[in-house]
């Protein structure tokens, strides 16, 4: 019985590499050893290319150097008051908010505006004056503020991020990296108020001390020169230097990259992006309800992974089903490697239409 088993289960990963011999996928780093293309080159002192949906790091230099990040620490602020925030509700501009130095939106002292129109003033014209006005609202201090960011930094997995304030000024213990940037960029941009609020060119809002509205061009030049740019933020101050964190879509893909201390950082940001769409498409590897031919089992979601050309003999599957019955029908899953690296799981499911039943443990009897 124990051979049987042994051979049907070999047979059943033979017949999952014939049936999903189109729709597999990659790992988390490139083959280096098989390139057969030349890698960008930019003026960042570090940068970073990374796959939205994925979050496979395409490309990295310097990417784990710890350096100021200036106002790309805006995204985070951004988040956790869109996940901590009401947006309808009013925030009120604080003596302190009023006084911020810096990049500003030019709020009055005492004036109140939405949060909500307040993070298009944070994000297209980078104000200092309203990122100092959400954190006070939202964490009930700005150091309150500052925890709730610090506390997100460690839950996306931020290992080299800190923050000290809402708004990047320079100071010695606020730090980020470009790696960790473009991870949580990533992570902001699968929440859909962010992302609108990202790809937005101009933005008007009440003006309770003029006769004419607020009106905010986005900073960010990406969105008007580069095709299918949709975020994410400009940053500068004498110590930083030029930052930014781009994103683009094309073709249902969406790539961030990131360079810190780049005198020429649009022209690099279109290079990082040609260089991801070009060699790193996304594909579909495994369909959604796809059949695992001669098993009556189907894949119960899609899985999509950016993959290069020199991976595609490298990519490995094997099928791994429960030993004990699962209540809600769950067989197994599809476990995808790249070099023996893990990249993906997909849940496997017992067609209707099947009467077998393959996930219960049992051996087939002859």
């Amino acid at each position: 019985m124990k051979r049987i088993k042994m051979i049907y289960g070999l047979c059943l990963t033979m017949i999952l590499g014939i049936a999903l011999a189109g729709p597999v996928s990659v790992s988390a780093d490139p083959v280096e050893s098989k390139r057969s293309y030349a890698e960008p080159q930019t003026h960042a002192q570090a940068s970073a290319l990374l796959d939205v949906e994925s979050g496979r790091l395409l490309y990295s230099k310097q990417g784990d150097e710890i350096l100021p990040i200036a106002s790309l620490t805006k995204i985070m602020t951004a988040i956790v008051a869109i996940e901590h925030g009401d947006l309808n509700k009013r925030v009120k501009v604080s003596p302190y908010a009023f006084g911020k130095e810096g990049s500003s939106i030019y709020l009055k002292l005492g004036e109140e505006m939405s949060l909500e129109n307040m993070l298009y003033g944070l994000m297209l014209r980078s104000g200092n004056d309203a990122a100092t006005a959400i954190a006070e609202h939202v964490g009930g201090s700005e150091q309150g503020f500052v925890h709730l960011m610090n506390s997100k930094a460690e839950m996306i997995g931020l290992k080299n991020t800190h923050f000290v304030n809402p708004h990047g000024l320079d100071h010695k213990g606020h730090y980020s990296t470009a790696n960790d940037l473009a991870k949580l960029t990533a992570y902001a941009l699968h929440n859909p108020v962010f992302r609108e609020i990202v790809k937005t060119e101009v933005r008007k809002a009440p003006n309770p001390n003029d006769p004419w509205d607020y009106s905010w061009l986005n900073k960010n030049k990406m969105l008007r020169f580069y095709e299918g740019a949709d975020g994410v933020k400009t940053g500068f101050t004498k110590i930083a230097r030029r930052c930014l964190v781009s994103s683009a879509t094309r073709d249902g893909q969406q790539l961030v990259a990131v360079t810190l201390n780049d005198g020429d950082d649009w022209n690099d940001h279109a290079k990082l992006l040609d260089y991801g769409f070009e060699h790193f498409p996304l594909q579909t590897l495994v369909l959604e309800k796809q059949m695992i031919e001669g098993t009556g089992l189907f894949a119960g979601k899609a899985f999509k992974y950016p993959l290069s050309a020199e991976e595609v003999p490298h990519i490995k599957q094997e099928l791994k089903l429960n030993k004990a019955a699962d209540p809600f029908g769950l067989k197994g899953k599809i476990v995808l490697r790249l070099n023996d690296q893990m990249i993906g799981v997909v849940p496997v499911y017992e067609s209707k239409d099947s009467g077998r039943d393959l996930g219960n443990g049992e051996e087939e009897k002859q």
